[in-house]
């Protein structure tokens, strides 16, 4: 298969869905502006934290067997988002970049640069390039990587950087632990080990789970600021580390430490070219931190998505 014909399919299968979810949720309030968006994307929110999600991690926890191939996934895409993170740092803290942003702008905006939104955009792409059991990729990527450093690491960047307090900062065990698509990943991966899985149960979770990714970027949608979105070159280049260097140093850790490259680590590099992660907003709320800001690099870079990936196919570090 050439280039094109793959970016075609990619285009077709992928992005267009991926557009048009995201597109819909943005015009929702449009045409119906009776819509209450705030409490439409919170009860969605809870829908697919408290439903979709778990059921999707359980059905997959529950059937695939851990390998230090898939491992090798959060490990390298957490080397990107950690190297990630200190690039954000120095372009916005000690560049002409940063001058003059508040240190609640630039901490979100080192926060979103760091971790991308690896399930629900993540998925239908490593679906594309592989096959339909990749989704264990994210899933293991979400759980071991994601979650853990989002809430230790970038939790201390919003604190120190952003707020500059403690107060306030949840412990990350506990907040873990209070999360339902933990425990249902959890439940999945002990069924998984025991032997237990059953079959029709597994099915009956993942036709449930799969509302997840188009509930979620329909609240993308609804999220994104659409008729702010002013190119900033503070934004703009916390995109572009998240959408172009992150991939990059991906690839680079995976040559270096597996050699040769086999598909969980192409697997990891699409991880890490996905665009922002929605909870930077949750997280510039929850701190009060410039939530502006985060909303601007979501839309961006989700936006600028369609263009990166194409770009990271043609320079090879996608097979």
């Amino acid at each position: 298969m050439t280039y094109f014909s793959q970016l075609l399919d990619l285009m077709v299968e992928v992005m267009l869905p991926l557009t048009l979810l995201v597109g819909v949720g943005g015009l929702w309030p449009r045409f119906f502006p009776d819509t209450p968006v705030e409490g439409a994307c919170a009860l969605l929110n809870r829908m697919v934290m408290y439903l979709f999600l778990p059921c999707i991690l359980f059905s997959v926890a529950s059937t695939t067997r851990i390998s230090a191939e898939l491992l090798s996934v959060p490990l390298l895409v957490g080397i990107g988002s950690l190297i990630s993170g200190v690039i954000l740092y120095l372009l916005l803290y000690r560049t002409f970049i940063g001058r003059g942003l508040t240190d609640q702008t630039r901490a979100i905006l080192v926060v979103g640069g760091m971790f991308g939104n690896t399930f629900n955009i993540g998925v239908p792409v490593l679906v594309f390039f592989f096959d339909a059991e990749a989704i264990r990729y994210a899933v293991y990527n979400d759980i071991l990587m994601t979650m853990p450093l989002v809430w230790s690491i970038g939790v201390w960047i919003c604190t120190r950087l952003g707020a500059h307090s403690d107060a306030g900062r949840p412990a990350v065990w506990r907040i873990m632990l209070t999360m339902p698509p933990i425990w249902a990943f959890i439940l999945g991966l002990g069924w998984q080990q025991l032997g237990l899985t059953y079959a029709p149960l597994t099915a009956a979770t993942g036709f449930i789970g799969q509302a997840t990714i188009p509930v979620t970027l329909f609240v993308l949608g609804m999220t994104i600021p659409w008729r702010n979105l002013t190119p900033r070159l503070e934004i703009l280049s916390a995109a572009g580390v998240k959408l172009v260097a992150m991939p990059v140093i991906v690839w680079l850790a995976a040559r270096t430490f597996y050699t040769p490259m086999v598909e969980a680590q192409y697997a990891a590099v699409v991880e890490g070219a996905t665009p922002g992660m929605v909870t930077a907003l949750l997280l510039a709320e929850r701190f009060k931190l410039d939530s502006r800001a985060a909303a601007l690099l979501i839309g961006w870079s989700t936006i600028l998505f369609w263009l990166s990936l194409p770009l990271i196919m043609a320079v090879g570090l996608l097979r």
